[in-house]
């Protein structure tokens, strides 16, 4: 369930901490009113787990990692490919002005990626993140529409829950280790 290398556990703890503080922000683009705090805490304590993963592999950094040249490339060439189907998903969804469910398309995007990216870095947790979030992406619409909210607001604050859930439980492992 975790990784071999706690240098990559903590480094995963840092860029998920980084990206669950960014999908709080994008949530806080038209919340009610009465999740405003939550969205606030979720950004903090995102931060807070950012600075705890660097720390965390700056101490572990003598130690291992998986990424070599193949990995490293391999990686790579999988982000640059997740950024892409983004990117094309959202200029897409500008041109058929649904722009409202770009979150949730890119969310979607990032869940899916999740999965190889678990099996490049050999963390099989990160596919748990994954799952999560591709079932943040699909449900956010109809969730949004049901109950009268902007998708922004409840994809960014699910996604933004499952990659804080992610990144504490990483730098907890790398504390631990």
């Amino acid at each position: 369930m975790f990784a071999e290398n706690v240098r990559d556990v903590a480094v995963n703890a840092a860029v998920l901490g980084f990206f669950a503080s960014g999908w709080f922000g994008w949530a806080q683009e038209a919340p009610p009113r009465h999740w405003r705090r939550f969205l606030l805490a979720g950004s903090v304590a995102a931060v807070l787990t950012v600075v705890a993963g660097v720390l965390l592999a700056w101490r572990h950094w003598t130690g291992g990692t998986v990424f070599d040249e193949d990995t490293s490339r391999t990686f790579g060439i999988v982000v640059g490919i997740e950024f892409g189907v983004a990117a094309l998903g959202a200029v897409l969804l500008a041109v058929l002005r649904r722009r409202d469910w770009t979150p949730a398309w890119i969310a979607f995007v990032v869940g899916v990626h999740l999965f190889p990216v678990a099996v490049i870095i050999e963390f099989p947790a990160i596919h748990v993140a994954g799952a999560l979030i591709t079932l943040v992406a699909l449900a956010g619409i109809p969730v949004a529409r049901s109950r009268g909210l902007n998708p922004s607001a409840v994809v960014g604050a699910g996604t933004g829950t499952v990659l804080l859930a992610g990144a504490v439980v990483s730098a907890a492992v790398a504390a631990l280790s």
